[in-house]
């Protein structure tokens, strides 16, 4: 798994489902490192909003607000 926290084997799965016939082992590799990277914005941006309204929990509301801020870039 190269030392990513995504399993390989799961990003092959995502782009089959998104219509890939074929997903090279370096592709699913890189897909992993993106969603990786991805991942920990949405999760440091979440943790901003938790913080800011005066919790130490993450609450999925956090990052769906997140994750929008984010992709909206």
């Amino acid at each position: 798994m190269s030392g990513g926290e995504l399993a390989i084997a799961a990003m092959h799965r995502l782009c089959k489902k998104a219509g890939a016939e074929r997903v090279s082992e370096s592709a699913a590799i890189e897909l992993a490192k993106v969603l990786e990277d991805l991942g920990i914005r949405i999760g440091r941006e979440a943790i901003d909003f938790a913080v800011h309204a005066g919790r130490k929990t993450v609450k999925a509301e956090d990052i769906r607000i997140a994750a929008k801020k984010i992709l909206s870039r």
